[in-house]
């Protein structure tokens, strides 16, 4: 296991921002130090900020993008790796606009857009959104760029994952951690028998981990700045021994994708909702494609779908993430795709995001050619999709209530 981010969390339009960036970075250094001197590695340290809608209002979309470059190198100057400036609003359509230029005129910044919040999903959200992914495709050959954007739904303020990561509004300088801890899943259940066992092995290395980070966190910690909380969604590497999709074949003895690995996924889910550390983000299962050796060659063999990982997301996982897909594409085909994640996360009441990659020049099932040392090629998956259109996909929010469970003798619970 190790830190994949330390990601701290600031507001730039604050009087004290140069103050508050300065003091973040000093901690976040601090705490890569010390943990590297405890023998625990640290991959990178990230910065985030509330929704750029926040701190750009009257700027013209010039204005916009200097200032959001100015953040950039202000934070490389100050060590950080990526700068998450934070989600476009359903309320506000102009900063959907923005995005696709905004991904052209910078290098290492990530930006999202809501599509749903806990009692609704946006229909003109959702088409907006359905447009960026569309148009970021194209500002690289590979389809590259839209690493850089996801659509979030229902996903709270303090995670510490990319791109989902974004500060609250008006609240003090922040961090949390995000856990590469595929491994440690791999580890627990290769070769056990017991299910049980393997399951008890998980949880304690996990665990373990939290409390020796928090027993360093005591000595460094200044005041001013809150702890929000681990996130140990198990984050792989494109090698089989960190592929949670390698985790999820060890707990069945099989492959993922067909009938079986959702109860093997919910599993490792349920274990990790047993952790006793501060949870912050999703803590859930992270089934990102392209990132994870198993997954990008069972999606190659054509064993593992996109509707597989919809059904993963109902049930334990965080989303759609870094999914490839045929360039040809089309925009409402897209859309339709992120009005069901939208639905499912209002309807489960759970954070999930999309983070899909339509790659140009490339039909279902050709070889993907990524060189990027976080990627296993895979092959552009087949979307199964469809145009929604009226009454599903109108003018107004939808609204849904949260799923009630039932029981004979209470009734509604």
């Amino acid at each position: 296991m190790k830190i994949r981010s330390i990601t701290c969390f600031y507001t730039p339009n604050q009087p004290d921002a140069a103050e508050q960036l300065h003091q973040l970075a000093a901690f976040s250094r601090q705490l890569q130090s010390t943990a590297e001197s405890a023998g625990i590695e640290v991959q990178s340290r990230r910065l985030a900020t509330p929704s750029f809608t926040t701190y750009t209002q009257g700027k013209s979309q010039q204005e916009t993008l200097q200032f959001i470059q100015r953040l950039e190198a202000q934070a490389k100057e100050n060590g950080f790796t990526y700068l998450s400036v934070g989600p476009a609003l359903p309320q506000e359509p102009a900063s959907f606009e923005l995005i696709p230029a905004l991904i052209a005129a910078t290098r290492n910044v990530f930006v999202t857009g809501i599509i749903a919040d806990s009692q609704q999903f946006y229909p003109a959200a959702i088409q907006a959104a359905a447009n960026v992914i569309a148009q970021a495709a194209t500002i690289n050959p590979d389809g590259f760029a839209n690493l850089r954007f996801s659509a979030l739904a229902n996903v709270p303020a303090g995670a510490p994952f990319f791109p989902a990561a974004y500060h609250a509004p008006n609240r003090q300088p922040a961090f949390s951690l995000a856990i590469e801890c595929a491994d440690a899943v791999v580890s627990a259940f290769k070769g056990q028998t017991s299910l049980s066992a393997a399951r008890g092995q998980m949880l304690t290395s996990m665990n373990g981990f939290a409390a020796q980070i928090e027993l360093l966190l005591r000595s460094i910690q200044p005041d001013g700045i809150q702890f929000l909380g681990f996130d140990f969604s198990p984050a792989p590497y494109p090698e089989d021994n960190c592929s949670l999709g390698g985790g999820v074949e060890a707990v069945l003895s099989g492959s993922i994708g067909p009938v079986g690995s959702l109860a093997a996924a919910a599993v490792i889910a349920d274990t990790l909702d047993q952790g006793a550390w501060l949870h912050a983000g999703f803590n859930g299962l992270m089934l990102p494609v392209l990132e994870d050796s198993i997954l990008a060659l069972r999606a190659a063999e054509g064993v593992l779908s996109v509707k597989d990982l919809l059904l993963y997301s109902a049930v334990c996982g965080t989303g759609l993430d870094t999914v490839p897909l045929a360039g040809n594409v089309s925009e409402l085909e897209l859309a339709a795709l992120l009005f069901d994640i939208a639905a499912l996360s209002v309807r489960l009441g759970k954070p999930l995001t999309a983070r899909l990659m339509p790659i140009p020049g490339k039909q279902a099932g050709e070889v993907t050619e990524f060189d990027f040392s976080y990627f296993a090629n895979s092959r552009a998956m087949p979307l199964q999709g469809q145009q929604v259109s009226t009454p599903l996909n109108g003018n107004e929010p939808v609204k849904l209530a949260p799923k009630h469970t039932y029981t004979h003798k209470n009734g509604r619970e």
